[in-house]
């Protein structure tokens, strides 16, 4: 059962110029595994952590840095959550996720569905 959906999308050249007008926001939004990516990756997984809160109800009190976006060696995108956003999916009765992520021609998108 599908239990929320989130779809987001990011300006990459705005964003990169957030994070270049606020270096610690980098530290807020990214877990260590993700900062070093390069911009384009680094907007993307943004984009799926505001698609990620969309599906799970957009609750006040999620860090961003309780989910992380990986990818297994096909390159296919997946999420690994815990702290506060692995509550709130323990709470609705998630227990998996998919995740699409995107970036061409200067945006950046994701979508996110919670399953239960």
């Amino acid at each position: 059962m599908i239990v929320g959906v989130g779809i987001d999308v990011v300006d990459i050249a705005r964003f990169e110029q957030t994070l270049e007008r606020t270096p610690a926001l980098r530290d807020r939004l990214f877990t260590p595994e993700e900062r070093d990516l390069g911009i384009a990756s680094l907007a993307a997984r943004f984009a799926a952590k505001e698609a990620l809160a969309k599906a799970l109800g957009a609750p006040v009190g999620l860090h961003w840095t309780d989910a992380r976006v990986v990818t297994n060696e096909d390159g296919r995108p997946s999420l690994e959550i815990g702290g506060t956003v692995a509550a709130r999916a323990g709470d609705l009765g998630v227990d998996s996720f998919h995740v699409s992520l995107s970036h061409d021609a200067g945006i950046a998108s994701a979508v996110v569905v919670a399953e239960g």
